[in-house]
C-alpha cells in the first residue's frame, strides 16, 4: 500500500511589528516632508513670486526653493516607506529602499568631494554669501539668513570684512547721494550685542564706515597695541 504525502500548510506571516515600526517612522516623515513643503510654498506665495517670474533667476539662493525641494523629497521617502509597508507592496518597499540607498551615497559622496574640494566649495560659499549680500534687501528670507549667519551663527560682518557691504546698493558709501540712510553703514547683524541691552538696536550699524569713524578703530587699536606692549615691560 502506497504512503500517503502529509503536506503542512505554512502558517508563518509577515511580521507585523516590523511592518508598524517601519508604516509609524515614515509616517512622521511623510506629515514632516508636507509641513516643509507647505512652509516653502507659502514663503513663496507672500513673496509673489508666483507672478513675478523674474525672482527665479536666483531660485538656487532662494531658502523658500530649498524649503520645497527638501520636504518634496521627504514626502516622496515617506509615502513610499508609509504605503510600501501598511499595503506589503514590494515595488514600494523597493523603491523606498532605493531612495534610502541614494541618499546614503550621496552623503558619503559629499563628505569625500567636500574634503577633496574644499578650496572649490569655500570659493563657492564665498560667491553664494556674496550674492546674497547684493540681494539682501530684494529678498526677506535671504535677508533673514544672512542675518542669522551673521549674528548667531558665524558671527561675523560679511566674508572677507565690513567692506563687503560696497557691494550692495543700500549700503555703498555712494549711495548716500541718493539719500541711502544706510550708505557707508552695515546691517544691524554685524553689531555685538551689549551685556545690557534687551532690544536690539536697529540703526546700529548706520555711518560705521565712514572714513572718520574707521581711523577712530585704527587709532583704538593702535593705542591697545602700545600698552599691551608697556604693560608686557612690567614683567
Amino acid at each position: 500500500m502506497p504512503a500517503v504525502r502529509k503536506y503542512r500548510r505554512d502558517t508563518s506571516e509577515v511580521s507585523c511589528c516590523l511592518k508598524y515600526v517601519i508604516f509609524g517612522f515614515n509616517v512622521m516623515f511623510w506629515w514632516l516632508g508636507l509641513g516643509i513643503m507647505a512652509v516653502g510654498v507659502w514663503a513663496w506665495t507672500e513673496k509673489d513670486t508666483f507672478n513675478n517670474l523674474s525672482r527665479l533667476t536666483n531660485v538656487a539662493l532662494d531658502p523658500a526653493f530649498i524649503l520645497i525641494l527638501v520636504g518634496t523629497v521627504t514626502f516622496i521617502i515617506g509615502f513610499t516607506g508609509c504605503v510600501g509597508a501598511l499595503r506589503e507592496n514590494t515595488c514600494l518597499l523597493a523603491t523606498y529602499a532605493i531612495f534610502l540607498a541614494l541618499l546614503l551615497l550621496m552623503e558619503m559622496a559629499a563628505g569625500v568631494l567636500g574634503f577633496v574640494f574644499k578650496d572649490w566649495i569655500k570659493s563657492q560659499a564665498t560667491g553664494g554669501f556674496q550674492a546674497f549680500i547684493i540681494h539682501y534687501r530684494e529678498d526677506p528670507d535671504q535677508q533673514n539668513l544672512i542675518d542669522w549667519i551673521q549674528e548667531d551663527w558665524l558671527q561675523c560682518c560679511g566674508i572677507e570684512g565690513p567692506k563687503d557691504w560696497d557691494r550692495n546698493n543700500y549700503f555703498n558709501c555712494s549711495s548716500s547721494d541718493i539719500g541711502s540712510r544706510e550708505a557707508c553703514g552695515v546691517p544691524f547683524s554685524c553689531c555685538k550685542r551689549k551685556p545690557n541691552e534687551i532690544i536690539k538696536n536697529k540703526q546700529c550699524g548706520y555711518d560705521v564706515r565712514k572714513p572718520s569713524y574707521i581711523l577712530g578703530i585704527c587709532f583704538a587699536q593702535n593705542l591697545r597695541a602700545d600698552i599691551f606692549a608697556q604693560k608686557a615691560k612690567w614683567h
